[in-house]
């Protein structure tokens, strides 16, 4: 059973219907795997910036601070020894540690067609004839923001994914300091953004090009 959807122009009025393949926009949402996708994408992403340095590292510490024997105290080869002040750190967070996860390109892909699945089965994602501007507009795009807020989507608070295929400076540069909104090309469509916009806004061509893309894998 196909699964259709309104295509609107950017007056928010509608133009026709699409018909949509049930294989990658019909998919029934896995929890696990959205959480597997998540987590791997969030850990891939995340920076190591915690460093300390153990005793090889901090500066000084060449000489013996005094001879091996005949002094009565406890020999000692460094003063940057772990047990001295100013020496190294044992066991500290360093710049080597690695918290990237591996996930499969089949998993990934499908954590993304689950997550526009339940936008199509929410009435969260719109889908636009274009997206292109005319253009370098903040408020021409605005513009069409609103035309939709009052016909199609909610309008008490933004949460917004534009996903446009088209290779148009015009619409990313016109819609990027809008707030609640984030603009993405179909190739750079991952989990996180999808889940943590309300709703998705998607060209006819862009989801066309991920029906081709995912339906080759």
């Amino acid at each position: 059973m196909s699964i259709k959807v309104k295509v609107y122009n950017q007056s928010a009025a509608p133009v026709k219907d699409l018909e949509l393949n049930p294989k990658f926009f019909g998919l029934k949402a896995n929890a696990d795997l959205l959480h597997q996708a998540v987590v791997a994408q969030q850990a891939n992403e995340r920076q190591v910036l915690a460093h300390t340095k153990d005793r090889s590292e901090v500066r000084g510490g060449g000489k013996k601070p005094w001879k091996q024997k005949g002094t009565g105290r406890a020999r000692v080869g460094s003063s940057r020894s772990p047990l001295w002040i100013g020496g190294g750190v044992t066991f500290g967070p360093t710049k080597d540690r690695n918290f990237s996860k591996k996930l499969n390109k089949k998993m990934r892909q499908k954590a993304v067609m689950m997550a526009l699945s339940d936008k199509i089965a929410q009435s969260s994602l719109v889908l636009v004839d274009t997206l292109k501007m005319a253009e370098f507009k903040t408020k021409q795009f605005n513009a069409m923001l609103k035309a939709f807020e009052k016909e199609v989507l909610p309008a008490n608070r933004r949460s917004l994914l534009v996903i446009n295929s088209e290779k148009d400076e015009k619409a990313r540069y016109s819609g990027r300091n809008l707030k609640g909104i984030t603009i993405i090309n179909p190739e750079n469509i991952n989990i996180v953004d999808l889940l943590t916009s309300r709703q998705v806004m998607i060209s006819e061509e862009g989801i066309k090009a991920l029906e081709t893309q995912y339906g080759k894998n």
